[in-house]
């Protein structure tokens, strides 16, 4: 249910128009959860957000980047420096723009674990909406590696069985074989149609992920893989109003990475990692 400054906000014949924004709409207004917003451009965003979230995911799907575990990783040295546990740093001088936008267009110089695909979809989903200007303001000194975010995206990660479209679901594998650790799961994105995008797997649906992560078990094994009930976002409302932010205010917040060399966690996990390294430098704090 969607409701805008408190009240139950209905679909008119005339808005949305476009057709996957149509559909995002009413998932959101048919779900069982209240969507509550301020504003119809706060609405408006999220809904366009969630498209570009899904044209990123088709776009990195039709390229030809590869699903590699982080020993593996690779990218173009024209704006990243490949670091020493497989992570992509933006190189000084380079436009965060720019270098998202190349691992779309040099997709064939990329390699990358499906975790960190997320994340590279979601920056360039960002960008499609807000625009050059705001993303090189807000999004510098990316660092690209598993779940580790920019605190502006937001990324929360939340209890539920109704999946909307552009929502990042986790398909967790608990019988995976050792000897290929990376099919320990799949971060997928959920698209318009009902089906998924998996960096390494491509669009399918949640049935044929299952089995596809079933027949990668360690021998013997009867446990099956299984769609987890809860979904990762961004924060729409925190970057609808970093959008709208007078040109000069700047903030580039620094989060601690996590390395753990474990390809294909969930959010979930990563968190966990992450609370705990808190837990033990009490003197670091998560925005910094």
């Amino acid at each position: 249910m969607i409701q805008l400054s408190g009240m139950p906000f209905y679909q008119n014949t005339m808005w949305p128009a476009d057709r996957i924004e149509s559909i995002i709409f009413q998932r959101m207004n048919d779900a069982p959860d209240v969507y509550s917003y301020q504003s119809i451009s706060e609405l408006l965003f999220e809904i366009r957000l969630r498209k570009n979230i899904i044209a990123s995911a088709r776009k990195m799907n039709d390229g030809d980047s590869q699903f590699e575990p982080f020993e593996k990783s690779r990218c173009n040295p024209q704006y990243w420096y490949l670091t020493a546990v497989g992570g992509f740093q933006l190189k000084r001088g380079a436009l965060p723009s720019e270098a998202i936008r190349d691992i779309y267009r040099n997709s064939s110089l990329y390699a990358f674990e499906c975790a960190t695909a997320k994340m590279i979809i979601y920056y360039h989903a960002v960008l499609h909406s807000i625009g050059d200007y705001s993303f090189n303001r807000f999004f510098q000194n990316i660092y690209l590696y598993s779940w580790h975010a920019n605190p502006a995206l937001g990324i929360e990660t939340v209890k539920t069985n109704y999946f909307l479209p552009g929502d990042v679901v986790y398909f967790n594998n608990p019988d995976f074989d050792p000897n290929t650790s990376w099919w320990r799961g799949e971060n997928a994105v959920v698209l318009e149609d009902g089906t998924c995008f998996g960096h390494g797997l491509g669009i399918e649906t949640p049935s044929q992920i299952i089995h596809a992560l079933n027949k990668r078990r360690k021998p013997g094994s009867s446990q099956s893989a299984y769609l987890k009930q809860s979904a990762t976002r961004p924060s729409f409302k925190q970057l609808e109003k970093l959008s709208l932010l007078p040109r000069g205010y700047n903030t580039h917040p620094k989060q601690l990475i996590i390395f753990h060399n474990k390809s294909s966690i969930s959010m979930e996990r990563y968190l966990l990692y992450l609370n705990k390294a808190y837990q033990q430098t009490p003197h670091i704090y998560p925005f910094m």
